[in-house]
């Protein structure tokens, strides 16, 4: 190459050199920080929320009295339909009375002539006819005969075969022509189903958590009870409400549950015995209780739960809570927050601990309530 081009080809790598250079300064200088980064916020309120524990439960009749003979005898009728309401005291079978009637009138006799002899033996004693022994005898006899007749006419009422209670009586497992024996014979049943027990099961932890909560003011009782409504199986809220007692239970040795008893009123029969249903004890309000949306909290590896709050100074502050009670779709703060604190709800994967943060557009809602937008940093 002639060297006359040299300084040509050399001043031209000057200036690419140069503008390379150029361009690599020109890339620093332009470079700014990252925009922030929107996430979404909550205040934490103060609320009144009415707690709620849903439980299993079947129902169980009230009462349950088995129909039995208490003499023997033949059938002659049935006097009640299958399924049907009946009253305490309520006829339902008539035992053939023919040979209690024929006891009870020869009882009847036998009292008569005890009478007259007693009577009689009491007058002449008196003058010394008889012996005091002998009148003695007499008395005793009178009395013996009151009895076999008093006897006689409770075993003719017998054949007479009644309810014990008032409720719906069942299936008849015996006929008019059948032969019951007295005390054996299983006749029907009688349930009183007005009102009617729902029996579900808690554990000891619970429990002790609620009569803690009650001794100490948290829930209110009424005459010692909790107020309980009920879902039937299908879903639908069953329109009475019933009552909780903490009288008789027992915990179960191998699971930790205790079985529990409520009362319902069953006035159209809607609650059979046996039926599933879920119980949701009405522990009542905790009134001043600071409420969360359930999305704003997380837990550690250890079970801790905690949240995200913007701090006054625009900081992100990682903040430990006490949170073991839902109320719907919110947390029960117990401690580690305060009202009116605001709490990261949307965005939580965006930000750290120490951002820094601008509150903006703190009057829009959110889909949650009391909802505001913030800018991370």
């Amino acid at each position: 190459m002639s060297s006359k081009f040299v300084p040509k080809y050399a001043a031209a790598a000057m200036c690419v050199v140069a503008a390379f250079s150029l361009a690599g300064c020109k890339d620093t200088s332009t470079q700014v920080q990252r925009p922030p980064q929107q996430v979404v916020v909550v205040t934490a309120e103060i609320s009144s929320p009415v707690m709620t524990t849903e439980l299993n439960g079947r129902t169980s009749a009230y009462q349950v009295a088995e129909v039995r003979p208490q003499v023997g005898g033949i059938i002659q009728k049935r006097t009640f339909t299958e399924g049907q309401m009946v009253k305490a005291g309520e006829q339902l079978y008539q035992i053939d009375p023919a040979l209690y009637e024929a006891a009870y009138e020869e009882a009847v006799a036998n009292y008569e002539l005890a009478l007259a002899n007693a009577r009689r033996s009491a007058q002449l004693v008196k003058v010394n006819a008889v012996s005091k022994q002998d009148n003695d005898q007499a008395q005793a006899q009178l009395k013996t005969a009151k009895a076999a007749m008093k006897t006689a006419k409770t075993n003719l009422d017998y054949t007479r075969v009644e309810s014990p209670i008032a409720g719906r009586v069942g299936r008849s497992e015996v006929t008019p022509g059948a032969l019951v024996t007295s005390y054996q014979t299983f006749m029907t049943t009688v349930q009183q189903l007005d009102p009617i027990y729902v029996d579900v099961k808690q554990t000891s932890g619970e429990m002790l958590r609620l009569k803690h909560d009650i001794a100490s003011g948290k829930i209110q009782t009424k005459d010692g009870a909790l107020e309980v409504s009920l879902l039937m199986e299908d879903g639908t809220v069953y329109p009475q409400t019933g009552k909780l007692t903490f009288t008789g239970e027992e915990v179960d040795e191998g699971t930790g549950m205790i079985n529990l008893r409520a009362i319902f009123p069953n006035p159209n029969g809607d609650l059979l015995p046996g039926m599933f249903v879920r119980a949701q004890l009405v522990e009542g309000a905790r009134p001043n209780s600071v409420v969360i949306s359930q999305r704003c909290v997380m837990r550690d590896p250890k079970g801790v739960a905690y949240v995200y709050v913007v701090t006054p100074d625009n900081k992100v502050e990682r903040r430990d809570i006490v949170a073991n009670r839902t109320s719907g779709t919110y947390w029960i703060v117990e401690s580690g927050l305060k009202q009116g604190e605001k709490v990261i709800i949307e965005g939580l994967q965006k930000v750290s601990v120490g951002a820094t943060v601008q509150i903006a557009n703190a009057n829009d809602k959110t889909s949650d309530a009391n909802a505001t937008q913030a800018v991370a940093k």
